[in-house]
């Protein structure tokens, strides 16, 4: 018999779940304390099954192995399985990270004397903390597993394997130490759903029409110029939605300081990604994005970016955002932007959508995908303008995606009868995705 359960617990610590549930903090410092991980720690139980995890921060990682391993792009994460079952089971690593370090490749990163000679104790001690398998019947087993190294939040995916029976734990882990556009917004986005009336839609007309009467568009911070379109409907939360994006390889935008913006400098002048890179602020309901995530791409010119907003809507009880996504494609100079410099977008921001659309359908949380009217249309030959001055042309469309906490896979994803296809991705006669 096979069994899978995704479960997604984020701690009361963590920003981006501060976030969802509306309460937003600076967050825990990453001071290095080596047992600070501890603090994090998430548990979950399946049965017979307890597994607790939690992510080290780059200082924390340093406390406890004695190496900036962050800086090798290494991340232990912590994690222990105790099997109080009649079956042995094995943790897989790869489910976790498909190119995980094993413990001897972490230590070789900082592994050679000054005489060039390999540290065979410091080979094991990485090989003593390590996670091993299997966990058999009445065990409980501990220890590091050496992933790629992630900021601000984690996902954590416990795949345990036994006789005919597979056990799946996700956790969405916060790690300290990332300055996260998304931070102080408490009062402001409290302040501003206590002054909107609140609407719990369940007709699915109704919040139709709610949908389409949204503004069209982001706008500067006066509210006095339209800027990019607002095409991305998220229905969803800690539990099902942001978890899929990060899943899905989504990383939140660091905020604009001094040490993000050398970052951005090195990335352009290495030609390196930058998974973190800030995006400038546009507003909804007099308020800046309340959160914004981000797909790299090849180097810092290449993203996928989306900002959101949290409505005073809901459907079905779930929190409604109202975004906008859309994909960049370059840099350019510009006296539009305090920075002098921006990204250049694709003119074809339905495109962005399709694909955002494609990319989450393969998270396994989305549930519903449909399409409502509202942004207003933009043709090819007569496209609009955002606040930077970049055309783009639109059929006007936004893009509503509905997760949903138990698993969905590619075939089950219900289209609604709402709007028709959108760029050639829905197939309209067969009602699927297209491939």
């Amino acid at each position: 018999m096979t069994r899978f359960k995704t479960i997604c617990f984020l701690p009361t610590t963590g920003l981006l779940a501060l976030l969802l549930s509306g309460c937003v903090s600076m967050g825990a410092l990453d001071e290095g304390d080596p047992t600070d991980y501890m603090h994090r720690l998430m548990t979950e139980v399946d049965g017979g099954i307890r597994v607790s995890a939690s992510a080290l921060s780059p200082g924390e990682s340093k406390a406890a192995f004695g190496f900036p391993l962050a800086n090798k792009g290494i991340q232990p994460v912590w994690v222990e399985v105790e099997n109080n079952e009649d079956l042995t089971y094995w943790l897989m690593s790869i489910g976790m990270d498909p190119n995980y370090f094993t413990p001897t490749e972490a230590a070789d990163a900082f592994n050679r004397k000054r005489d060039g000679s390999i540290d065979w104790e410091l080979e094991q001690r990485f090989r003593d903390q390590a996670f091993v398998n299997p966990i058999v019947p009445g065990a409980t087993v501990s220890g590091f597993i050496f992933t790629n190294l992630d900021e601000g939040v984690k996902m954590i995916e416990v795949d345990l394997i036994g006789n005919d029976t597979l056990k799946t734990v996700s956790f969405l882990a916060h790690i300290p130490g990332f300055r996260a556009d998304y931070i102080d917004n408490k009062a402001v986005i409290e302040e501003a759903l206590a002054e909107g009336k609140t609407i719990n839609f369940t007709d699915d007309a109704e919040f139709r029409a709610a949908l389409e009467a949204l503004p069209c568009c982001a706008t500067n911070k006066k509210g006095t110029r339209n800027g990019d379109p607002l095409n991305l409907i998220i229905v969803g939360g800690g539990d099902d939605a942001f978890p899929a994006l990060i899943r899905r390889g989504w990383h939140p935008t660091e905020a604009t300081y001094v040490g993000s913006v050398k970052k951005m400098i090195n990335s352009v002048v290495s030609g390196e990604r930058y998974r973190y890179s800030p995006v400038s602020p546009l507003y909804l309901y007099g308020r800046p994005q309340d959160l914004a995530l981000q797909k790299a791409r090849d180097n810092i010119h290449q993203r996928n970016h989306l900002r959101l907003w949290r409505s005073p809507i809901h459907y079905h009880g779930k929190d409604v955002w109202v975004g906008q996504i859309s994909r960049d494609i370059g840099t350019r100079m510009t006296i539009h932007s305090p920075y002098l410099t921006t990204h250049k977008i694709d003119p074809d921001v339905d495109e962005a959508l399709v694909a955002l659309v494609q990319d989450i359908a393969y998270s396994q949380h989305l549930s519903k995908i449909g399409f409502v009217k509202g942004v207003g249309e933009a043709p090819r030959e007569a496209p609009r303008q955002n606040l930077t001055t970049d055309p783009y042309f639109t059929t006007g469309i936004r893009g509503v995606l509905i997760f949903d906490e138990q698993p969905t896979s590619l075939v089950d994803i219900e289209l609604l009868p709402w709007e028709g296809q959108v760029g050639g991705m829905i197939d309209a006669e067969h009602g699927h995705i297209r491939p």
